[in-house]
């Protein structure tokens, strides 16, 4: 992205199954409110367009976000396809998803992000994934809160 109003935020996720933090681009709004401007990859619980409020440790650190402040109405998905999907293939797929009202950001070649828009069907988006997934083509999480007042995933035992 190279929006120049925009700036990284990060949010700390030590209990993470992949990894141990997410930087995220956002808007500034002032008064320490930010409004995320992609569909997050890791983080429970946040979505695109919601708005968030950070604190910073000092300057030279990203904002961290600290607490949701008003959610956008969007949902996130996750997926992760099974080995031998050819990038074609997959946007195959993915494409299905754009006439339910959600897009979808790559992160690697088998890991995307999916976005459902505020007036999308989530429960036709979760039965065409929970469709692929059956027939072997993908994996798929929702991306709902874990943990009250968390982004992060449960802890482990």
């Amino acid at each position: 992205m190279s929006d120049e109003r925009l700036t990284k935020i990060f949010i700390d996720l030590p209990n993470h199954w992949a990894i141990g933090g997410e930087a995220l681009w956002a808007e500034p709004l002032g008064n320490d409110l930010y409004k995320i401007e992609n569909i997050p990859f890791y983080a429970y619980g946040l979505n695109y367009h919601d708005i968030v409020r950070t604190n910073s440790q000092s300057a030279e650190l990203k904002p961290e976000i600290k607490e949701l402040v008003k959610a956008s109405g969007h949902k996130t998905f996750r997926v992760f396809f099974k080995e031998g999907f050819s990038r074609d293939q997959q946007e195959k797929y993915l494409d299905q998803l754009n006439k339910l009202d959600a897009s979808y950001e790559r992160a690697n070649d088998i890991y995307f992000s999916i976005d459902l828009k505020p007036n999308g069907d989530y429960q036709k988006v979760f039965d065409l994934l929970d469709e692929f997934e059956r027939n072997n083509v993908l994996e798929f999480e929702t991306c709902e809160a874990k943990i009250e007042g968390s982004f992060d995933d449960l802890p482990e035992k």
